[in-house]
């Protein structure tokens, strides 16, 4: 925090969280209010999710080629717009594909803020610092994770308006992209030859090959997308514990007190020593405490078991992250970020419409319950099939590859695959 750079990002970030929290509240809540269809709420996660995967490669490669500055500012703004429409839709009482069309665009706007956001932070501080930086983002996240939902409960709860939440939405998100044009990153060294296809899939390769960052990626994909239980939290507080808005709102900011505390916790502690093991466990955890959310009947139950789950996912949360930056040369963070968004999306978004399908096909307890067997499955699955990943000790210790080795490997695997074809 001592870093001009970091306070200008911090304070961005902040508010886009928070306001974007609070639309995601009030959205779920008044899409169910409006339809009493937990598909539908599964559907919210696939209009958001769809856009990222489809725009990844070329969000990238635009992140990588251009300035990641005016990006971030720009789909900053684009936020704002898009809750902009969804209070005007909430106040006239559209149709509810209107809604639905615009999370499409809310999610194209995402697929080039997260690799602007991502791919720049480095660039903000010293390397050094970096891992620290890290935990405090996390922190932050975790804060407006636990005020936006709550705001957005109380409003709901009282005003019976999800239009006025979107609005208080739209103000952030302007906000934040104004804050982005102070920000001074160091120059990124960039390619002066021109663009080909292939560039867009560096950022994918790369991963491919870096055998730790694709097994961390793997953990969160999988686990994420059969243990999540977000989605169905409207559910759960109208029909299962009957606690209305302001507990949606409760149930919502639970994870994220639990992952704040841990948050704070992180960036006073010395880094890991055995950063593979402590990932693998905190995963296995993450999926206990889906077990119990499911079936719990108390809301008390259900709120510790959630801040538990938030506690041990940001362990996940910071060592994914660290790896992907640590591990990847500045010229391809872009990409790489990029690729690290689906993985995300696809977890987070995608898991939602799992979760919603099953929800409408065998009941909500019996989503959220077998998802975090799942989970724990999923444990299992990365623990055998990426050994480095469990061996890896400090985060540290690692270091990027640079676009030598990259070509390097690039020429090894062609000669490989050229001699398998003679032979």
């Amino acid at each position: 925090m001592r870093e001009p750079n970091y306070r200008f990002f911090a304070f961005a970030f902040v508010a886009s969280s928070m306001g974007l929290q609070m639309l995601s509240t009030a959205i779920g809540w008044e899409i169910f209010e409006r339809t009493g269809d937990p598909f539908d709420l599964g559907l919210m996660g696939l209009a958001r999710a769809l856009p990222v995967i489809a725009l990844t490669l070329p969000a990238g490669t635009l992140v990588d080629r251009g300035n990641r500055r005016i990006i971030l500012s720009v789909t900053q703004v684009g936020f704002g717009l898009v809750a902009l429409a969804l209070a005007a839709a909430s106040f006239s009482h559209a149709p509810i594909w209107v809604f639905f069309l615009l999370l499409v665009v809310s999610g194209c706007v995402r697929s080039f803020n997260a690799p602007s956001r991502g791919a720049m932070l480095p660039s903000l501080l010293p390397p050094a610092r970096f891992e620290n930086a890290i935990a405090w983002q996390s922190g932050f996240f975790q804060f407006a994770a636990v005020v936006g939902p709550m705001v957005a409960g109380t409003v709901l709860h009282h005003l019976h308006a999800a239009w006025v939440v979107y609005v208080i939405t739209a103000v952030l998100c302007i906000g934040a992209g104004i804050a982005a044009l102070f920000l001074k990153p160091r120059p990124v060294q960039r390619t002066s030859a021109p663009p080909r296809l292939s560039d867009m899939f560096q950022g994918a390769g790369h991963i491919w090959r870096e055998k730790t960052i694709l097994g961390a990626l793997t953990l969160d994909l999988l686990a994420v997308l059969f243990g999540g239980a977000t989605a169905l939290l409207p559910v759960y507080a109208k029909d299962i514990l009957g606690c209305g808005p302001i507990g949606l709102g409760a149930l919502r900011a639970a994870p994220f007190v639990g992952a704040f505390l841990m948050a704070v916790w992180l960036a006073a502690r010395p880094t890991f020593r055995h950063a593979g093991r402590a990932l693998l466990w905190s995963v296995a955890v993450y999926g206990v405490c889906m077990v119990v959310f499911g079936f719990s009947t108390s809301l008390w139950i259900s709120l510790a078991a959630l801040a538990v789950s938030g506690a041990v996912d940001n362990i996940s949360v910071v060592i994914r992250h660290v790896l992907v930056q640590m591990r990847t040369p500045d010229e391809l963070r872009g990409r790489a970020t990029a690729v690290n968004s689906v993985f995300i999306e696809c977890s987070n978004e995608l898991g939602a419409f799992e979760s919603g399908l099953v929800a409408a096909w065998a009941g909500p307890v019996f989503s959220v319950v077998s998802g975090g067997f799942g989970t724990l499955a999923v444990v299992g699955f990365v623990a055998l099939a990426f050994p480095a990943l469990r061996a890896m000790r400090r985060l540290q210790d690692t270091k990027p590859s640079t676009t030598e080795d990259i070509r390097h490997a690039e020429v090894e695997e062609e000669e490989h695959r050229r001699l398998g074809t003679e032979g």
